[in-house]
Protein backbone atom coordinates (compact mmCIF):
# COMPACT_ATOMS: atom_id res chain seq x y z
CA UNK A 1 0.00 0.00 0.00
CA UNK A 2 3.14 2.24 0.95
CA UNK A 3 4.45 1.58 -2.83
CA UNK A 4 1.32 2.28 -4.38
CA UNK A 5 0.50 5.46 -2.53
CA UNK A 6 4.28 6.47 -3.33
CA UNK A 7 3.28 5.98 -6.60
CA UNK A 8 -0.01 7.35 -7.08
CA UNK A 9 1.20 11.03 -6.06
CA UNK A 10 4.60 10.68 -7.98
CA UNK A 11 2.70 10.42 -11.13
CA UNK A 12 -0.02 12.93 -9.89
CA UNK A 13 2.67 15.43 -9.02
CA UNK A 14 4.35 14.51 -12.54
CA UNK A 15 1.03 14.70 -14.54
CA UNK A 16 0.46 17.80 -12.85
CA UNK A 17 4.09 19.75 -13.40
CA UNK A 18 4.01 18.31 -17.16
CA UNK A 19 0.31 19.33 -18.05
CA UNK A 20 1.05 23.44 -16.91
CA UNK A 21 5.05 23.29 -18.39
CA UNK A 22 3.52 21.67 -22.13
CA UNK A 23 0.11 23.75 -22.25
CA UNK A 24 2.73 26.94 -21.52
CA UNK A 25 4.17 26.20 -24.99
CA UNK A 26 1.20 25.03 -26.06
CA UNK A 27 -0.94 28.39 -25.24
CA UNK A 28 2.20 30.82 -26.37
CA UNK A 29 2.31 28.55 -29.95
CA UNK A 30 -1.47 29.00 -30.53
CA UNK A 31 -1.45 32.85 -29.86
CA UNK A 32 1.74 33.41 -32.27
CA UNK A 33 -0.46 31.88 -34.88
CA UNK A 34 1.66 28.33 -35.24
CA UNK A 35 -0.31 25.46 -35.59
CA UNK A 36 -0.23 22.83 -33.36
CA UNK A 37 -0.57 19.07 -34.30
CA UNK A 38 -0.64 17.50 -30.95
CA UNK A 39 -0.57 17.72 -27.33
CA UNK A 40 0.74 14.72 -25.42
CA UNK A 41 0.91 14.30 -22.11
CA UNK A 42 3.26 11.12 -21.71
CA UNK A 43 4.63 8.91 -24.68
CA UNK A 44 4.77 6.05 -26.49
CA UNK A 45 1.81 3.93 -27.55
CA UNK A 46 -1.62 6.02 -27.53
CA UNK A 47 -4.14 5.51 -25.01
CA UNK A 48 -6.23 8.07 -25.10
CA UNK A 49 -7.17 10.65 -28.01
CA UNK A 50 -9.44 13.90 -28.98
CA UNK A 51 -9.47 15.77 -31.95
CA UNK A 52 -11.92 17.76 -34.03
CA UNK A 53 -11.24 18.05 -37.62
CA UNK A 54 -8.23 20.05 -38.60
CA UNK A 55 -7.62 21.01 -34.76
CA UNK A 56 -4.74 20.17 -32.44
CA UNK A 57 -4.63 15.97 -31.56
CA UNK A 58 -5.29 16.09 -27.93
CA UNK A 59 -3.14 12.71 -26.50
CA UNK A 60 -2.32 10.81 -23.33
CA UNK A 61 0.33 8.18 -23.73
CA UNK A 62 1.40 5.28 -22.30
CA UNK A 63 4.65 6.74 -20.93
CA UNK A 64 4.01 8.85 -18.09
CA UNK A 65 7.72 10.13 -17.90
CA UNK A 66 6.99 13.69 -19.69
CA UNK A 67 5.32 14.89 -22.53
CA UNK A 68 5.33 17.48 -25.76
CA UNK A 69 3.76 19.68 -28.40
CA UNK A 70 4.07 19.31 -31.92
CA UNK A 71 3.93 22.03 -34.14
CA UNK A 72 4.36 22.05 -37.57
CA UNK A 73 7.79 22.74 -38.55
CA UNK A 74 10.08 22.07 -41.75
CA UNK A 75 12.73 21.29 -39.75
CA UNK A 76 10.63 17.59 -38.45
CA UNK A 77 8.68 16.96 -41.93
CA UNK A 78 7.18 17.90 -45.12
CA UNK A 79 4.58 20.68 -44.51
CA UNK A 80 1.56 21.51 -46.57
CA UNK A 81 1.66 24.68 -48.66
CA UNK A 82 -1.39 26.08 -47.00
CA UNK A 83 0.33 25.66 -43.78
CA UNK A 84 3.45 27.13 -44.34
CA UNK A 85 2.49 30.44 -42.65
CA UNK A 86 1.75 28.98 -39.32
CA UNK A 87 5.03 26.79 -39.35
CA UNK A 88 7.16 27.42 -35.79
CA UNK A 89 10.57 27.59 -38.03
CA UNK A 90 8.70 30.35 -40.06
CA UNK A 91 7.87 32.85 -37.17
CA UNK A 92 10.12 35.97 -36.17
CA UNK A 93 13.14 35.13 -33.42
CA UNK A 94 10.85 37.00 -31.08
CA UNK A 95 7.79 34.92 -31.14
CA UNK A 96 9.53 31.86 -31.28
CA UNK A 97 11.67 32.59 -28.11
CA UNK A 98 8.27 33.31 -26.21
CA UNK A 99 7.11 30.14 -27.15
CA UNK A 100 10.12 28.12 -25.68
CA UNK A 101 10.06 30.05 -22.97
CA UNK A 102 6.73 29.63 -21.76
CA UNK A 103 7.17 26.10 -20.28
CA UNK A 104 9.73 26.99 -17.76
CA UNK A 105 7.31 30.43 -16.97
CA UNK A 106 4.67 28.36 -16.82
CA UNK A 107 6.47 25.82 -14.31
CA UNK A 108 7.45 29.17 -11.67
CA UNK A 109 4.07 30.76 -12.58
CA UNK A 110 2.67 27.59 -10.81
CA UNK A 111 5.62 27.41 -8.09
CA UNK A 112 3.47 31.00 -7.41
CA UNK A 113 -0.01 30.48 -7.64
CA UNK A 114 0.54 27.08 -4.99
CA UNK A 115 3.02 28.96 -2.34
CA UNK A 116 0.07 31.55 -2.79
CA UNK A 117 -2.79 29.34 -2.25
CA UNK A 118 -0.94 27.65 0.34
CA UNK A 119 -0.27 31.57 2.64
CA UNK A 120 -4.07 32.14 1.95
CA UNK A 121 -5.63 29.01 2.78
CA UNK A 122 -2.92 28.35 5.54
CA UNK A 123 0.26 26.37 6.05
CA UNK A 124 0.18 24.29 8.90
CA UNK A 125 3.96 23.18 11.10
CA UNK A 126 5.34 23.52 14.21
CA UNK A 127 7.08 26.40 15.75
CA UNK A 128 10.75 26.26 14.59
CA UNK A 129 11.45 25.87 18.43
CA UNK A 130 14.79 23.84 19.29
CA UNK A 131 15.08 20.66 21.39
CA UNK A 132 18.33 19.77 22.91
CA UNK A 133 21.35 20.91 20.95
CA UNK A 134 24.08 18.67 20.43
CA UNK A 135 27.35 19.74 22.19
CA UNK A 136 29.91 20.89 19.76
CA UNK A 137 27.42 20.77 16.95
CA UNK A 138 27.55 24.04 14.34
CA UNK A 139 24.56 24.79 16.52
CA UNK A 140 25.96 24.92 19.53
CA UNK A 141 28.83 27.09 18.02
CA UNK A 142 26.29 29.32 17.10
CA UNK A 143 24.87 29.99 20.42
CA UNK A 144 21.74 28.44 19.96
CA UNK A 145 20.43 26.79 23.21
CA UNK A 146 17.46 24.32 23.77
CA UNK A 147 14.34 26.01 23.83
CA UNK A 148 15.25 29.04 21.40
CA UNK A 149 12.75 29.80 18.31
CA UNK A 150 13.83 30.63 15.15
CA UNK A 151 12.23 33.46 13.69
CA UNK A 152 13.93 34.54 10.79
CA UNK A 153 16.89 33.22 8.58
CA UNK A 154 19.26 35.53 6.41
CA UNK A 155 16.28 38.32 6.93
CA UNK A 156 13.10 35.76 6.05
CA UNK A 157 10.33 35.34 8.53
CA UNK A 158 10.39 31.49 9.24
CA UNK A 159 7.27 30.60 11.19
CA UNK A 160 7.57 27.20 10.88
CA UNK A 161 10.17 24.71 10.80
CA UNK A 162 10.58 23.59 7.49
CA UNK A 163 10.73 27.40 6.30
CA UNK A 164 13.45 27.84 8.91
CA UNK A 165 15.25 24.63 7.77
CA UNK A 166 14.58 25.65 4.23
CA UNK A 167 16.29 28.73 4.39
CA UNK A 168 19.39 27.73 6.53
CA UNK A 169 19.80 24.95 3.39
CA UNK A 170 19.14 27.10 0.75
CA UNK A 171 22.34 29.47 2.45
CA UNK A 172 24.59 26.89 3.57
CA UNK A 173 26.96 27.43 0.89
CA UNK A 174 26.91 31.27 1.38
CA UNK A 175 30.47 32.24 2.40
CA UNK A 176 29.91 33.85 5.62
CA UNK A 177 27.81 33.22 8.24
CA UNK A 178 23.94 32.86 8.33
CA UNK A 179 21.82 35.42 10.82
CA UNK A 180 19.55 33.79 12.40
CA UNK A 181 16.58 36.15 14.53
CA UNK A 182 15.27 34.27 17.88
CA UNK A 183 13.84 34.34 20.41
CA UNK A 184 15.65 32.58 23.57
CA UNK A 185 13.86 30.58 25.56
CA UNK A 186 13.60 33.67 28.24
CA UNK A 187 11.80 35.70 25.92
CA UNK A 188 14.08 37.90 24.96
CA UNK A 189 15.28 38.62 21.16
CA UNK A 190 18.78 38.30 19.73
CA UNK A 191 20.14 37.22 16.66
CA UNK A 192 22.85 34.51 16.25
CA UNK A 193 25.40 33.52 13.51
CA UNK A 194 25.47 30.21 11.69
CA UNK A 195 28.62 29.01 10.04
CA UNK A 196 28.64 26.26 7.76
CA UNK A 197 32.00 25.31 6.88
CA UNK A 198 32.18 24.62 3.28
CA UNK A 199 33.54 20.86 3.27
CA UNK A 200 30.02 20.25 5.53
CA UNK A 201 27.92 21.97 3.34
CA UNK A 202 29.41 19.84 0.12
CA UNK A 203 27.52 16.42 2.55
CA UNK A 204 24.40 16.36 2.91
CA UNK A 205 25.11 13.62 5.38
CA UNK A 206 28.00 15.36 7.01
CA UNK A 207 25.55 18.31 7.22
CA UNK A 208 22.85 16.00 8.99
CA UNK A 209 25.27 14.80 11.63
CA UNK A 210 27.19 18.26 12.09
CA UNK A 211 24.04 21.11 12.07
CA UNK A 212 22.78 20.12 15.36
CA UNK A 213 19.31 21.58 14.55
CA UNK A 214 16.26 19.36 16.10
CA UNK A 215 12.94 20.53 16.48
CA UNK A 216 11.68 20.49 20.40
CA UNK A 217 9.62 17.54 21.65
CA UNK A 218 7.51 16.78 24.70
CA UNK A 219 8.22 14.19 26.57
CA UNK A 220 6.38 10.95 25.15
CA UNK A 221 6.08 7.42 26.88
CA UNK A 222 7.70 4.89 24.80
CA UNK A 223 5.19 3.43 23.48
CA UNK A 224 5.42 2.17 19.34
CA UNK A 225 3.32 3.89 17.44
CA UNK A 226 4.26 2.52 13.63
CA UNK A 227 6.46 -0.52 12.99
CA UNK A 228 8.03 -0.48 8.90
CA UNK A 229 7.77 -3.43 7.30
CA UNK A 230 10.97 -5.95 7.08
CA UNK A 231 12.86 -3.53 9.65
CA UNK A 232 14.94 -4.87 12.51
CA UNK A 233 11.75 -3.60 15.23
CA UNK A 234 9.46 -5.76 12.30
CA UNK A 235 12.03 -8.86 12.48
CA UNK A 236 12.40 -8.62 16.74
CA UNK A 237 8.45 -8.83 16.92
CA UNK A 238 7.30 -5.07 18.03
CA UNK A 239 4.23 -4.44 17.33
CA UNK A 240 2.05 -0.67 17.56
CA UNK A 241 1.01 -0.29 21.13
CA UNK A 242 3.91 -2.05 22.70
CA UNK A 243 5.71 -0.30 25.70
CA UNK A 244 9.67 -0.20 26.08
CA UNK A 245 10.04 -1.10 29.72
CA UNK A 246 13.71 -1.52 29.69
CA UNK A 247 16.95 -2.61 27.51
CA UNK A 248 19.70 -4.72 29.34
CA UNK A 249 18.04 -4.18 32.62
CA UNK A 250 17.92 -0.67 32.55
CA UNK A 251 14.85 1.36 32.92
CA UNK A 252 13.31 3.48 29.84
CA UNK A 253 12.04 6.82 31.36
CA UNK A 254 10.65 8.05 27.81
CA UNK A 255 10.92 7.72 23.93
CA UNK A 256 14.06 9.65 23.40
CA UNK A 257 15.80 7.37 26.29
CA UNK A 258 15.13 4.17 24.19
CA UNK A 259 16.24 6.14 21.09
CA UNK A 260 19.42 7.18 22.68
CA UNK A 261 20.19 4.06 23.45
CA UNK A 262 19.34 2.24 19.96
CA UNK A 263 21.55 5.23 18.14
CA UNK A 264 24.53 4.09 20.18
CA UNK A 265 24.02 -0.04 19.54
CA UNK A 266 24.59 -0.43 15.82
CA UNK A 267 24.68 -4.25 15.30
CA UNK A 268 24.38 -5.08 18.72
CA UNK A 269 21.82 -7.56 20.67
CA UNK A 270 19.85 -6.01 23.34
CA UNK A 271 17.77 -7.55 25.78
CA UNK A 272 14.35 -5.45 25.59
CA UNK A 273 11.80 -6.13 28.02
CA UNK A 274 8.13 -4.71 26.62
CA UNK A 275 4.50 -4.43 27.67
CA UNK A 276 1.70 -5.78 25.68
CA UNK A 277 -1.96 -5.62 26.37
CA UNK A 278 -1.00 -5.77 30.49
CA UNK A 279 1.27 -9.02 29.79
CA UNK A 280 5.03 -8.10 30.30
CA UNK A 281 7.12 -10.08 27.26
CA UNK A 282 10.80 -10.64 26.68
CA UNK A 283 12.41 -9.80 23.26
CA UNK A 284 15.82 -9.47 21.39
CA UNK A 285 16.29 -6.47 19.44
CA UNK A 286 19.33 -6.13 16.75
CA UNK A 287 19.58 -2.22 15.52
CA UNK A 288 20.68 -1.85 12.16
CA UNK A 289 23.69 -0.67 11.50
CA UNK A 290 23.64 3.43 9.14
CA UNK A 291 26.60 4.97 8.23
CA UNK A 292 26.42 8.65 8.92
CA UNK A 293 29.44 10.32 7.71
CA UNK A 294 32.53 8.95 9.74
CA UNK A 295 29.48 7.84 12.62
CA UNK A 296 27.35 4.41 13.04
CA UNK A 297 24.36 4.54 14.33
CA UNK A 298 21.63 2.34 15.29
CA UNK A 299 18.07 2.13 13.68
CA UNK A 300 15.38 -0.24 14.40
CA UNK A 301 12.49 1.01 11.82
CA UNK A 302 10.02 2.35 14.73
CA UNK A 303 7.87 5.31 15.53
CA UNK A 304 7.01 6.64 18.71
CA UNK A 305 3.09 6.93 19.31
CA UNK A 306 2.11 10.64 19.50
CA UNK A 307 -1.05 11.19 21.49
CA UNK A 308 -3.84 13.25 19.88
CA UNK A 309 -2.78 16.60 21.87
CA UNK A 310 0.76 16.15 22.77
CA UNK A 311 2.13 18.80 20.00
CA UNK A 312 -1.06 21.25 20.27
CA UNK A 313 1.04 23.82 21.81
CA UNK A 314 3.55 23.52 19.26
CA UNK A 315 1.11 23.27 16.12
CA UNK A 316 0.70 26.72 14.27
CA UNK A 317 -1.50 27.08 11.04
CA UNK A 318 0.10 30.14 9.18
CA UNK A 319 -1.59 32.19 6.49
CA UNK A 320 -1.61 36.09 5.08
CA UNK A 321 -4.30 37.73 3.45
CA UNK A 322 -4.80 37.82 0.05
CA UNK A 323 -2.53 40.95 -0.78
CA UNK A 324 0.41 40.49 1.19
CA UNK A 325 0.44 36.54 0.19
CA UNK A 326 0.74 37.68 -3.20
CA UNK A 327 4.08 39.07 -1.86
CA UNK A 328 5.17 36.45 -0.02
CA UNK A 329 4.72 34.08 -2.68
CA UNK A 330 6.51 36.08 -5.12
CA UNK A 331 9.49 36.45 -2.29
CA UNK A 332 9.31 32.65 -2.11
CA UNK A 333 9.41 31.90 -5.52
CA UNK A 334 12.23 34.15 -6.25
CA UNK A 335 13.88 32.68 -3.16
CA UNK A 336 13.75 29.05 -4.33
CA UNK A 337 14.77 30.47 -7.90
CA UNK A 338 18.05 31.42 -6.80
CA UNK A 339 18.85 28.94 -4.30
CA UNK A 340 18.39 26.35 -6.76
CA UNK A 341 20.72 28.17 -9.08
CA UNK A 342 23.17 28.82 -6.40
CA UNK A 343 22.92 24.93 -6.13
CA UNK A 344 23.21 24.04 -9.38
CA UNK A 345 26.22 26.39 -10.12
CA UNK A 346 27.91 24.61 -6.38
CA UNK A 347 27.59 21.79 -8.05
CA UNK A 348 29.44 22.28 -11.17
CA UNK A 349 32.37 24.38 -9.56
CA UNK A 350 32.76 21.12 -7.20
CA UNK A 351 31.39 23.56 -4.14
CA UNK A 352 28.49 21.06 -3.48
CA UNK A 353 29.16 17.42 -3.98
CA UNK A 354 26.69 15.60 -6.59
CA UNK A 355 25.37 13.74 -3.71
CA UNK A 356 23.43 16.62 -3.62
CA UNK A 357 21.10 15.49 -6.72
CA UNK A 358 17.84 13.93 -6.66
CA UNK A 359 16.33 11.38 -9.11
CA UNK A 360 13.21 9.87 -9.92
CA UNK A 361 13.07 7.38 -6.78
CA UNK A 362 13.74 9.92 -4.04
CA UNK A 363 11.15 12.42 -5.80
CA UNK A 364 8.75 9.94 -5.86
CA UNK A 365 9.24 9.41 -1.99
CA UNK A 366 8.92 13.15 -1.04
CA UNK A 367 6.03 13.32 -3.25
CA UNK A 368 4.12 10.30 -0.96
CA UNK A 369 5.54 11.06 2.41
CA UNK A 370 4.26 14.87 1.75
CA UNK A 371 1.31 13.58 0.52
CA UNK A 372 0.96 11.36 3.74
CA UNK A 373 1.47 14.47 5.79
CA UNK A 374 -1.29 16.74 4.70
CA UNK A 375 -2.58 18.18 1.25
CA UNK A 376 -1.19 21.55 2.49
CA UNK A 377 2.45 19.29 2.46
CA UNK A 378 1.81 18.25 -0.87
CA UNK A 379 1.30 21.64 -2.61
CA UNK A 380 4.37 22.72 -1.26
CA UNK A 381 6.79 20.25 -2.56
CA UNK A 382 4.65 20.84 -5.90
CA UNK A 383 5.54 24.00 -5.70
CA UNK A 384 9.18 23.75 -5.01
CA UNK A 385 9.76 20.98 -7.65
CA UNK A 386 8.08 23.00 -10.02
CA UNK A 387 10.15 25.76 -9.48
CA UNK A 388 13.48 22.98 -10.11
CA UNK A 389 11.58 22.03 -12.96
CA UNK A 390 11.45 25.46 -14.68
CA UNK A 391 14.92 26.09 -13.80
CA UNK A 392 16.07 22.99 -14.81
CA UNK A 393 14.96 23.79 -18.32
CA UNK A 394 15.96 27.10 -19.03
CA UNK A 395 19.66 25.84 -18.27
CA UNK A 396 21.64 26.12 -21.58
CA UNK A 397 21.80 22.32 -22.35
CA UNK A 398 20.69 21.44 -26.00
CA UNK A 399 17.62 19.29 -26.03
CA UNK A 400 16.14 21.53 -22.92
CA UNK A 401 14.35 24.68 -23.38
CA UNK A 402 17.36 26.78 -22.69
CA UNK A 403 19.23 24.87 -25.01
CA UNK A 404 16.66 26.28 -27.89
CA UNK A 405 16.77 29.55 -26.69
CA UNK A 406 20.85 29.58 -26.39
CA UNK A 407 20.78 28.93 -30.08
CA UNK A 408 17.67 31.50 -30.52
CA UNK A 409 20.72 34.26 -28.74
CA UNK A 410 23.12 32.84 -31.26
CA UNK A 411 21.09 33.48 -34.28
CA UNK A 412 20.19 37.13 -33.00
CA UNK A 413 24.19 37.96 -32.54
CA UNK A 414 24.51 36.49 -36.42
CA UNK A 415 22.04 38.85 -37.72
CA UNK A 416 19.04 36.78 -37.83
CA UNK A 417 20.80 33.96 -39.76
CA UNK A 418 20.19 30.21 -37.40
CA UNK A 419 23.12 28.39 -36.38
CA UNK A 420 23.82 25.74 -38.98
CA UNK A 421 22.04 22.52 -38.69
CA UNK A 422 24.91 20.50 -38.78
CA UNK A 423 26.22 22.45 -35.69
CA UNK A 424 23.02 22.50 -33.67
CA UNK A 425 22.81 18.72 -34.21
CA UNK A 426 26.11 18.40 -32.62
CA UNK A 427 25.25 20.20 -29.85
CA UNK A 428 22.45 18.36 -29.13
CA UNK A 429 24.31 14.97 -29.20
CA UNK A 430 26.52 16.42 -26.67
CA UNK A 431 22.93 17.29 -24.82
CA UNK A 432 21.76 14.26 -24.67
CA UNK A 433 24.91 12.54 -23.45
CA UNK A 434 25.04 14.95 -20.86
CA UNK A 435 21.47 14.32 -19.47
CA UNK A 436 21.67 10.73 -19.56
CA UNK A 437 24.85 11.12 -17.44
CA UNK A 438 22.73 13.03 -15.22
CA UNK A 439 20.03 10.59 -15.19
CA UNK A 440 22.17 7.64 -14.82
CA UNK A 441 23.91 9.44 -11.74
CA UNK A 442 20.86 10.14 -10.09
CA UNK A 443 19.64 7.23 -10.26
CA UNK A 444 22.97 5.61 -8.89
CA UNK A 445 22.47 8.00 -5.98
CA UNK A 446 18.45 7.51 -5.26
CA UNK A 447 19.75 3.69 -5.19
CA UNK A 448 22.84 4.20 -2.59
CA UNK A 449 20.43 6.06 -0.69
CA UNK A 450 17.69 3.05 -0.95
CA UNK A 451 20.37 0.49 0.25
CA UNK A 452 22.21 2.53 2.72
Amino acid sequence: MDTLHTLFFFLLALLILVAVHEFGHFWVARRMGVKVIRFSLGFGPVLWRRQQPGDTEYVISAIPLGGYVRMVDEREAVVAPEDLPYAFNRQPLAARSAIVLAGPVSNLLLAFFLFWVLLVSGEKGIRPVLGPVAAQSLAANAGLQAGDEILAVAGRETPIWSLALAQIYGHMLDREAIRLDIRTVDGQLASRQLYIPEFVAQSPDLLRERLGLRPFEPALDAVIGMVEKDSAAAQAGLRPGDRIVAVNGQKMADWQAWVAVIRSSPGQSLATTIQRDGMSMDLVIVPATIENGADRQGKVGAAVLIPEHAMDDLQITYRRDILSAGLAAAGRTVDYTWMTLDMMANMLTRRAGVDNLSGPISIAQYAGRSATLGMDQFINFLATISVSLGVLNLLPVPLLDGGHLMFFIAEAVRGGRPVPEAIQMQFQRVGLLVLLSLMVLAFYLDIGRLLA
